[in-house]
């Protein structure tokens, strides 16, 4: 061997030493803070201050404020949701193939995206001057904060795999992110309900019809014809000023998001100029890179739709996305429909506000439950229950005419629910992601591909409910600006709160049966990947290519 060959040998193979030396020092590397996972929590409220305000109040605002027919507003709301879904394969698959950057690789979609979604967002509560174009304006603009929150929360929802390589630390993360989100609902609910609630009791419409549809406590769900245009200025300007609120908590969440969470997806020390290993496992993102940090030939980025088979063939993630895409349909037509009920089939529109606030509120402080709950008796015992607690409540709720105290103790048993659907799906991934990585050992670096599916099929769950649930209402002969409705409205909204969800969550529960990962096999692959993370390289080889080397 030549003198020049053998020394690039073992130049090479210290390079090996060193990167075992530098798995060996992230073995150790101490866990994450509690300061951390909050600043990672909070990355997560602006989907759900945002989603919670357009979930519970666009349909109502398009339909009452913006003043559309009910046929044009479930166009909006369909079209609205069908483009964010397709927006989710698409960014995870061009995530997927991003550079890492010295923040990371998914903090700069986070960073860039911020802005637009903020102007969108703002946007989309604002009634245009003009009639003509109307629908056009809100397809534009709801469509535009689509795209930006999907670049927002698909790789927020990714760095989930990136923050620590422990499933217990992941867990502990997950539980945080998904306490901040509940009550992300609760803030976005309460802003949104209670600014527009006192501009409406700020107004003092003529006819007492009217005067019980403006309650300060609910929003507007009806617009009589002796309601005078200033009120409704005033209650438009409400909405902006709803909007801008949460926009401004939106930017605030995000600088603490970068300021707070370091992406971990390179080995310690790792910088541009100086690339400590030849091959960097992270105990995350074990893929290989060149000393320049571009994919060595044997990484190549996978196409599009070579992504979406890897994933949707493999039968853990399957399952998962199919059962919560049932579970998720169900609560999302009780989310969509819930304002319209209270108001019309229970006549308790002025206790709407407190009765969203209950089960918000209960959802948070049952998620710390839920994860003790979990880590004693396991991830699917967890599901089962806490997904079918809400079933006789729900029954009980269209059983009464009219009983503000069950309509309380049904809103506490749904918020527990409500806790469930949130937090199960999001522990849950993390471990399909694991037992795919188990399974194919040479496919690398694909998580943002696995949150953007899912986060497809939840979306294509909400615009599925949403449209189902405006349609109905159109044909049922909903009333757009009337105080009261038609007996059809009544029934169709007591099918879209009970049986129809009902039969949702069943269905879900029996593709859940199906599920492959249990307890055992959810440890058995924690200890196979810290294995495969920490493994080192044969003696004998070793002494081979000193030899050689010599």
């Amino acid at each position: 061997m030549a003198r020049g060959q053998g020394v690039e040998h073992s130049n090479t193979l210290l390079q090996h030493k060193a990167a075992r030396g530098a798995r060996a020092q992230r073995s150790v590397r101490s866990p994450l803070s509690v300061c951390q996972k909050l600043c990672y929590a909070i990355g997560g409220a602006p989907y759900q201050i945002t989603g919670s305000a357009l979930g519970f109040f666009l349909q109502m605002y398009l339909l009452d404020v913006a003043q559309l027919d009910p046929f044009h507003a479930s166009i909006i709301l369909f079209l609205g949701r069908a483009w964010d879904a397709v927006t989710d394969p698409t960014v995870g698959f061009l995530v997927s193939r991003s550079r890492w950057t010295r923040i990371g690789r998914m903090m700069p979609w986070i960073v860039l995206s911020t802005p637009l979604a903020v102007l969108s967002y703002f946007l989309v509560w604002c009634v245009p001057p003009f009639e003509q174009s109307k629908i056009l304006w809100y397809l534009v603009f709801l469509g535009l904060f689509q795209t930006m929150q999907t670049c927002f929360h698909v790789p927020y929802s990714a760095l989930t795999m990136f923050i620590s390589p422990k499933q217990e630390e992941r867990d502990s993360a997950t539980a945080y992110r998904m306490t901040v989100e509940v009550l992300g609902t609760v803030i976005g609910t309460a802003i949104q309900g209670q600014i527009v609630g006192r501009a409406r009791m700020s107004c003092n419409p003529e006819g007492g019809s009217a005067q019980a549809v403006f309650n300060a406590s609910m929003p507007p769900v009806g617009l009589n014809a002796n309601v005078s245009y200033s009120c409704l200025d005033h209650t438009k300007q409400a909405y902006m000023v709803a909007s801008g609120v949460i926009c401004a908590i939106y930017v605030l969440c995000a600088f603490v998001l970068l300021l707070g969470v370091q992406e971990h997806g390179r080995c310690s020390g790792w910088s541009p100029a100086t690339h400590p290993c030849m091959s960097c496992h992270d105990g995350i993102d074990l893929c290989p890179v060149s000393p320049d940090c571009s994919p060595v030939p044997s990484a190549k980025p996978l196409s599009f739709l070579k992504g979406l088979r890897l994933v949707m063939g493999h039968k853990p993630y399957a399952i998962l996305v199919t059962g919560f895409l049932f579970t998720s349909l169900a609560f999302l037509l009780l989310e969509g429909n819930i304002a319209l009920f209270c108001t019309y089939s229970l006549s308790l529109g002025s206790d709407y506000q407190n009765i969203l606030l209950v089960i918000m509120l209960t959802a948070t402080l049952t998620i710390p439950l839920w994860q003790w709950f979990l880590t004693r008796f396991g991830k699917k015992t967890a599901l089962y229950l806490g997904i079918t607690w809400a079933v006789p409540f729900m029954v009980l709720i269209v059983c009464v005419q009219s009983s503000l105290l069950v309509a309380y103790l049904c809103s506490i048993a749904a918020g527990a629910s409500v806790a469930v659907a949130f937090f199960l799906p999001w522990s849950m991934l993390p471990d399909v992601v694991d037992d795919f990585r188990i399974k194919n050992p040479e496919s690398w670096g694909h998580e943002a591909i696995f949150y953007s599916f899912y986060v497809f099929f939840t979306k294509f769950a909400s615009g599925v409910s949403l449209g189902v649930s405006t349609l109905s209402l159109s044909f049922a002969g909903y009333v757009t600006g009337s105080s009261s409705q038609p007996p059809a409205v009544d029934r169709t909204l007591r099918m879209l709160v009970s049986p129809v969800p009902i039969a949702l969550i069943f269905l879900g529960l029996l593709i859940f049966r199906l599920y492959p990962i249990n307890e055992q096999r959810r440890q058995n692959n924690c200890k196979l990947l810290q294995e495969l993370w920490n493994k080192e390289p044969d003696s004998e080889t070793d002494s081979m290519e000193l030899g050689t080397v010599l």
